[in-house]
């Protein structure tokens, strides 16, 4: 089994990335290199990663997305940034393929969590751009909150052809509890689309960054479980923001600990493999049987 890890970033700090400015992320307001991303990867011996957009919420980051993935090899594909309301949509994507390392280019993403609009996924506009995203045979991301799960999962039933990817199981409400029944319902909800998949990432960033311990994640891993079903989950490290809670090395071991044996290939591999491409590149169609 070679490990993939289906979710993590790179960055600098002269780059643009201003969200790192919030005081509670000084410990990560860091330049995040692919040199360092290489070392956790082998240390912890994950063969393969996915790239994903780092919140910048520009076009131009693509480039220097793309640039770190051709000059690392276990770098797989990249996920970058797009609007899906962007009138240009579809030659933004072209000019990303265009770009150096641009065929590996697997999916989209834009900070659907930073919309105050809890049915921001039910907007005409921003369905037809997902609608055109699926077209060209990318699957979208997900980052999202829990009150924007129900959202998603309409937006997932009116569009059955676009591939789906949940970041971090809609953040789930681990460090306080409340509010968990609404988020699992809404994870349930969504999970009933089958060409929707989830990450297991970011879940020690939404518990007690001191404090957690694998039975606090437990109970939302059930969950995705029982809603997903292992052939539709898979593993992300959301390095380094995990860093703020854990180190890259002990998320793998915790997560490890919470998955049955039986089902860690398809959660460690085969789901991130078959959902982003990798095997053929991002050529790889919807199938909404997934």
């Amino acid at each position: 089994m070679t490990i993939v890890d289906a979710h993590h970033h790179l960055w600098r700090t002269d780059q643009g990335y201003d969200w790192l400015d919030e005081p509670a992320l000084a410990p990560i307001r860091r330049n995040f290199t692919p040199a360092q991303l290489s070392a956790e990867l082998a240390a912890a011996g994950v063969g393969r990663s996915i790239l994903v957009e780092g919140g910048r919420c520009d076009t131009a980051e693509a480039a220097i997305l793309f640039a770190h993935a051709a000059a690392t090899p276990a770098i797989a594909g990249v996920v970058a940034w797009a609007d899906p309301e962007d009138p240009s949509l579809a030659a933004t994507v072209a000019g990303y393929r265009n770009l150096p390392g641009g065929h590996l280019l697997v999916g989209l993403r834009s900070q659907i969590q930073s919309e105050a609009d809890p049915g921001y996924l039910d907007r005409p506009a921003v369905r037809d751009g997902l609608a055109l995203i699926g077209s060209l045979s990318l699957a979208f991301d997900l980052v999202i909150r829990a009150d924007q799960l129900p959202s998603a999962a309409r937006c997932a039933q009116a569009l059955p052809s676009v591939r789906f990817v949940l970041d971090h199981l809609g953040k789930p409400p681990i460090r306080t509890g409340e509010g968990f029944a609404r988020w699992a319902a809404g994870l349930t909800a969504l999970a009933a689309c089958p060409q929707v998949t989830a990450k297991l990432s970011g879940l020690v960033t939404e518990a007690d960054w001191e404090r957690w311990s694998v039975d606090d994640l437990r109970p939302a891993v059930e969950v995705a479980f029982e809603a997903f079903g292992s052939e539709r989950l898979m593993f992300g490290s959301d390095w380094p923001v995990c860093t703020l809670a854990t180190g890259y090395a002990e998320w793998l071991t915790a997560l490890t600990a919470m998955i049955p044996a039986e089902a860690r290939p398809a959660v460690f591999e085969q789901v991130a493999t078959r959902t982003y491409g990798l095997d053929r590149g991002s050529d790889l169609g919807p199938d909404p049987r997934r």
